[in-house]
């Protein structure tokens, strides 16, 4: 197979499901993390969980998603961020943009 602009395959899309723990409700995480995700061309969503942590849909290209995730371990500059857990998702559950709960 060629290798060429035109022979490229697209990247490969991956989707991570993660629940980010610390001070991350009533500081703009949701509405930051969706900004950043729109940034990085990355669909999914942010939603409060009822235990205060926030849970985080993230599907794009590897690189991208990678990078959100990066990004969630720093999070808005109110946000304390004590642990990021992150699991392979069902691309199926992605939204076609990004959204917040």
């Amino acid at each position: 197979m060629s290798r060429g602009a035109a022979g490229e395959r697209p990247a490969a899309r991956v989707c991570r499901r993660c629940r980010i723990t610390g001070r991350v409700q009533g500081v703009f995480f949701r509405a930051s993390t969706a900004a950043r995700a729109r940034a990085l061309n990355v669909t999914g969503w942010a939603k409060n969980l009822p235990d205060g942590r926030v849970d985080v849909l993230a599907c794009g290209s590897e690189e991208a998603v990678r990078s959100l995730i990066e990004w969630l371990w720093r999070g808005p500059g109110g946000a304390r961020v004590d642990n990021v857990e992150s699991a392979p998702a069902d691309e199926v559950q992605a939204p076609a943009d990004f959204t917040t709960g």
